[in-house]
């Protein structure tokens, strides 16, 4: 623990001398920084998502270096510091466990997150069924977090197989209504869809992408081993490389 202090400490000194002598850093200020913020928590994603251990490290850091900058700007306002951010974050976990430092008994994840939720509007005054839903995050993690709102509240299909059939609806209206509001429908009920399988529907899309991607690249290459250029094919060639590609692309 003695070198964990040490190290912290020194991150947050090497953080108060480039906002002293860069004047890259001086210039910083909240609404400039956090794209950057974000940016770098997508990076962790990645590298967390891929197993890669020494990426993950080296984004953790550039993640962490995020934190303290921010809170130096908050310093700086005389609005909290770094140390009020590790109280305040310590206090509300602790808060939010009573099944681990009270006596409230939690035997499941579900469990766990109803009890969230209670403690939010019970003890925290957070009022209405979609209290705190940051109006920032990307637009199918927002959906997903809108949609859990409204499962505490009991507001949601029973199982999976009304989420699959709500999806098929959604669909049938977007074929027989090409529009963008349809579409917004149908994105929707695929995120209440992914909510009900477990996955996150950011990760699961950049995932799909990424494969697309892939497949592409592949067919592109499989056309050149033959002497064509795929971009100059005709979609039936293209798509014939496309469904080989997806037999050797991972």
């Amino acid at each position: 623990m003695e070198g964990l202090a040490e190290a912290l400490l020194e991150l947050q000194r090497l953080t108060e001398r480039l906002r002293r002598e860069c004047p890259w850093d001086r210039e910083q200020t909240a609404a400039t920084i956090v794209p950057h913020t974000v940016e770098e928590s997508y990076e962790v994603a990645d590298a967390a998502l891929a197993g890669d251990d020494e990426k993950l490290l080296d984004e953790l850091g550039d993640l962490l270096f995020q934190v303290y900058f921010l809170a130096l700007l908050l310093e700086e306002r005389g609005a909290g510091d770094l140390a009020q951010v590790a109280r305040g974050v310590h206090e509300k976990l602790v808060r939010r466990h009573p099944h681990v430092f009270g006596d409230v008994e939690a035997r499941t994840a579900e469990r766990v997150r109803s009890n969230w939720e209670r403690i939010k509007r019970e003890q925290e005054g957070r009022e209405g069924i979609f209290h705190d839903v940051a109006e920032g995050l990307p637009g199918l993690l927002y959906a997903r977090k809108i949609q859990q709102r409204a499962k505490v509240v009991g507001f949601e299909y029973p199982d999976l197989a009304g989420a699959l059939a709500d999806l098929a609806d959604e669909l049938r209206e977007l074929e027989d209504e090409p529009s963008g509001d349809e579409l917004g429908d149908v994105l929707f009920a695929a995120v209440n869809v992914a909510r009900r399988l477990d996955v996150d529907p950011e990760l699961e899309l950049r995932r799909a992408a990424q494969r697309f991607r892939r497949r592409v690249e592949v067919a592109e290459e499989l056309a050149a081993e033959t002497g064509e250029n795929w971009t100059e094919l005709p979609l039936d060639q293209q798509d014939a490389y496309f469904d080989r590609a997806k037999e050797v692309a991972e």
